[in-house]
């Protein structure tokens, strides 16, 4: 827990008795490769801490094709957050793209911790900031920057995904088509 420890406290640092309270309502949740933890038209109902692996979240369209929205991995917490904060259906699906384990916090609980320990609920929305700043990031990328900057920037802030992480998951993540994504990925040194 001491790795969970630490990646929250960079968020906001939780005193030890709501620390204690959080750990306690964590469940140790697995996955199989490919499985979908979330399926688009179901609601999200845990928060996810990533402790190992890589899932992806997407969704598709009418004609059935694939739209990449995000990868999450160790360590960072993971779900479709408009579904799990809503407890409403999910526009999106999330899969787990190799074996996952993760520990859940039920949205029920999250509440309760948020009632009995203000520090927790700051803690939530230091990384609900986090997140959207993230989102708003990324959005203002794919708006104002070329697929190379694109692939680039991706290849910068997380090289490991191109090992790990199909390259047409990749290319459809950065609005990228194959062909560009295969010159830029024979370009770049990992």
């Amino acid at each position: 827990m001491q790795v969970l420890r630490s990646y929250l406290d960079a968020f906001h640092p939780l005193p030890e008795a709501a620390f204690g309270a959080l750990v306690q309502r964590l469940e140790p949740v697995a996955y199989a490769r490919r499985a979908v933890m979330t399926a688009q038209g179901e609601t999200q109902r845990n928060l996810l801490f990533i402790l190992e692996g890589i899932q992806y979240s997407y969704y598709l369209d009418e004609a059935g094709r694939q739209h990449v929205v995000a990868f999450t991995y160790p360590l960072s917490v993971s779900g479709l957050p408009e579904s799990f904060l809503t407890q409403r259906p999910a526009r999106y699906s999330l899969e787990a793209l190799t074996d996952t384990q993760a520990l859940g916090l039920s949205f029920g609980y999250l509440q309760l911790l948020y009632d009995e320990f203000p520090p927790i609920e700051r803690l939530f929305r230091k990384l609900a900031e986090t997140l959207l700043i993230g989102m708003v990031e990324r959005q203002h990328e794919w708006l104002s920057t070329s697929a190379e900057e694109r692939f680039r920037n991706l290849a910068r802030r997380s090289p490991h995904l191109f090992s790990q992480v199909p390259h047409r998951l990749l290319a459809s993540y950065l609005r990228i088509d194959a062909t560009n994504f295969s010159r830029f990925f024979n370009s770049v040194k990992f």
